[in-house]
């Protein structure tokens, strides 16, 4: 066989199972297109029609984007309408920073769980938001019109830039609407999307998070998987159903279409489909990249983060209080931190840099056999390795300076101090006030959720990381005080910041903020925190962001070439975008999976793993009394398994990734089964290469969920509003009360 032939087959059967193997989060647009009849063959039973359509009512408008408002473009995750009446589900760790933010020691939402038991009860959210999917469109040729070959790269990005502000501004229809045009297949396609922001979102319910967080960061992107990761909101509206701001008058939003509930329950090889909001994946990057990822950029990332939480994990269980303050920050480094362990085993398992070099020299000697072909694509790869080798110290340096300076709070609130200083003499007394009291909102927000000794200890973790690991070409000068001053002692120097320095203390900085004058800017620029945040973002914006910035357009350039050449290289193969936060459907099946050798994953848990994981010495793992009772009485209502087993969660192999979360997972009918949470820790690599035999996501139960409303919250009248469909035989089995 031709060797040109066999290494095409090879990469196709390496790289390119999307066809075969449920890979791919796909536009709505193009499924009738590429992929209706693979959805077909495998059991669902509804139209694309039914999916997206702008004529009519569909699937679609029961699905919304979390938001938050001052950045509604990105959707931070997935949720969906259950009820007429605006009823919303989505994650427990997706509603969790609003949880968090009602929380007090009085009231502990977090511990003990939230339900209003009627809409007056409801509380609002400052800052959520919901859109809503109205149309998407392929806006290709308008945004690359008069876009040639020999357009230089300045001249194609300003061309697209305007052609887009056109586009977003047409599309928008007054501010009617949020229009985004984003590019595709590494800038060779861009696609319109039309967005409708509903302001008003307000918490309707949540279980305690020894159910809605059960297992904690231990369990979190593992399988079995036994948390009832779930939380509800309602969306409000105007009284004509149109967008407002969190207004007592306002009404629940009346939504075009909502989710019926299917509660048969789930068997391996039954269809599954996710629609939703998946954020960023990568799947075309070449070999150099994926290297660069695994060997350098995560590893570091590890570092850092295992040492923050073993920080905030001993100051957590020492104080209730700081257990609230710090619950949502810890959540959020425990996220990616897991997400990178496994992924980095997932990429070493699959051999993934070996796969993409395979695929490589197939694509060269594809390349090298025309002559035209040698002058487009033949110096692509050798620029490419060049480009990764020259950016790699350069982008863990950008990596450390989020992951450690900026990432810490107070320096953070330092560099919103340094606001002050656009208060002049020639400022209207109004501007003033109104700088001051934005940033005294700002203040009082962080000072909630502040506690001295465990942000000290994190600033101190943070510093040593970057002290130690970094080129000290790249240190902010005040660094150098280490060395000078204090002999090395990053703890000595992190105790002089704190004793030197205002922003860590709010008696001392509310007072500086509200008696702020021009005449004081000098003392708030030699604040040791304002003078490394400074400094910090000096060294960054000069020597860092520069050069990342240039080095990352050009690889965009050679990428953008690289997938245009990757696609007709695979002429035969259907190519689905990555991920970039718009909306897109994937589908696959209910399925178990073998982690390692004799070893299988059933596809679905029960709650007896709850009790058999109980333990009231560990917080994650205390299962609440109430829900004890309800397990040793049988009491599981409709909701139980033929056998009488209570379910809790479900694999499948849909592929997902990050923003997912809270997404509809749905069976052949289009019915609500689960809630998108997780994917398991053998298949977080997907982001960057995708196994079929390994990848998976999980989903809570939708019949978890409704028992955890009816049985254990006593919420029952939420159910009332959802439409609950049983379409099989029953197998509903009566309670046993136990003696």
């Amino acid at each position: 066989m031709n060797r040109i032939i066999l290494l095409g087959l090879v990469a196709i059967l390496l790289i390119g199972k999307t066809v075969f193997a449920n890979e791919g989060m796909w536009l709505p647009i193009l499924l009738e297109k590429y992929t209706m009849e693979q959805m077909r063959q495998q059991g669902f039973k509804l139209t694309a029609e039914d999916l997206y359509s702008i004529n009519q009512a569909c699937l679609k408008d029961a699905v919304v984007g979390l938001v938050h408002l001052e950045n509604p473009h990105h959707h931070f995750c997935t949720g969906e309408i259950v009820s007429t009446q605006g009823l919303l589900l989505t994650n427990h760790h997706c509603g969790y920073g609003a949880i968090q933010n009602h929380s007090t020691l009085e009231n502990d939402y977090l511990t003990y769980g939230f339900w209003a038991m009627e809409k007056s009860e409801e509380l609002p959210n400052e800052g959520l938001g919901v859109s809503f999917l109205k149309r998407m469109e392929d806006v290709t040729p308008q945004v690359l019109s008069q876009i040639t070959g020999n357009t230089d790269e300045q001249t194609r990005d300003s061309l697209i830039d305007v052609h887009i502000a056109g586009i977003e501004l047409a599309a928008s229809e007054n501010g009617t609407y949020l229009a985004k045009v984003k590019p595709f297949f590494a800038g060779n396609e861009y696609y319109l999307s039309v967005y409708k922001i509903y302001r008003d979102v307000r918490l309707v319910g949540a279980p305690p998070s020894a159910i809605g967080k059960f297992g904690g960061d231990t369990d979190n992107w593992m399988w079995p998987r036994h948390t009832g990761d779930f939380s509800m909101f309602r969306i409000y509206a105007d009284k004509n159903n149109e967008p407002a701001g969190y207004s007592e008058e306002n009404v629940p939003f009346t939504p075009a279409k909502v989710f019926d509930i299917a509660i048969d329950g789930v068997q391996k090889g039954d269809f599954t489909m996710v629609m939703g909001y998946p954020g960023t994946t990568t799947e075309y990057l070449p070999s150099m990249a994926v290297t660069m990822q695994k060997e350098t950029i995560n590893p570091g990332r590890i570092k850092i983060r295992t040492q923050s939480l073993n920080t905030l994990k001993t100051a957590m269980e020492k104080d209730p209080l700081v257990r609230i303050q710090y619950a949502s920050k810890a959540a959020g480094i425990a996220n990616s931190w897991k997400k990178w362990i496994g992924e980095n085993k997932g990429l070493t398992r699959l051999d993934a840099v070996a796969k993409k070099q395979e695929l490589e020299e197939g694509f060269m000697e594809w390349v090298n056999q025309s002559e035209s072909r040698k002058k487009e694509y033949g110096l692509l790869l050798t620029e490419y390795a060049e480009l990764y080798k020259f950016l790699a110290p350069y982008s863990l340096t950008h990596n450390y300076f989020f992951e450690t300076i900026f990432e810490s709070d107070v320096i953070d609130l330092a560099g919103k101090c340094t606001l002050l200083k656009q208060i002049n003499k020639g400022t209207a007394p109004e501007k003033t006030g109104e700088l001051k009291n934005n940033l005294m909102e700002s203040v009082n927000v962080f000072f909630k959720d502040y506690h001295l000794k465990t942000d000290q200890k994190l600033f101190e973790d943070y510093i040593s990381f970057f002290y130690y690991d970094i080129d000290k070409n790249f240190h902010p000068e005040i660094l150098r005080l280490i060395d000078t001053d204090f002999k090395g002692d990053v703890n000595a120097f992190t105790q002089w910041i704190y004793s030197q320095s205002m922003i860590p203390y709010p008696d001392k900085l509310g007072p500086f903020i509200s008696d702020y004058t021009p005449a004081k800017q000098k003392k708030l620029e030699k604040d040791p925190l304002v003078v490394l945040f400074s400094q910090s973002l000096q060294v960054y914006r000069t020597l860092i962001n520069p050069i990342v910035t240039e080095t990352q357009s050009k690889i965009s350039k050679l990428h953008r070439l690289y997938m245009k050449g990757l696609r007709e290289y695979q002429s035969n193969k259907i190519f689905y975008p990555d991920a970039n936060s718009t909306f897109r459907v994937s589908f696959g099946q209910v399925d178990d999976y073998k982690p390692m050798d004799a070893v299988t994953y059933r596809y679905y848990t029960t709650l007896t793993g709850i009790m058999e994981k109980d333990n009231p010495g560990i917080y994650d793992y205390k299962v609440p009394e109430h829900l004890k009772r309800l397990y040793c009485n049988k009491d599981f209502g409709r909701y139980a398994n033929p056998d009488g087993s209570m379910p809790v969660c479900f694999t499948a192999s849909n592929h997902t990734t990050g923003g997912n979360s809270g997404s509809p997972v749905l069976n052949s009918r289009g019915q609500l089964i689960g809630i998108n949470f997780d994917r398991n820790w053998e298949g977080t690599m997907s982001d960057l290469m995708y196994d079929p035999d390994m990848c998976r996501n999980i989903a809570l139960d939708v019949r978890y969920i409704l028992f955890i409303i009816d049985k254990y919250a006593g919420a029952g009248y939420l159910l009332d509003e959802m439409n609950l469909i049983k379409s099989k035989p029953s197998r509903e089995l009566p309670v046993q009360i136990a003696q």
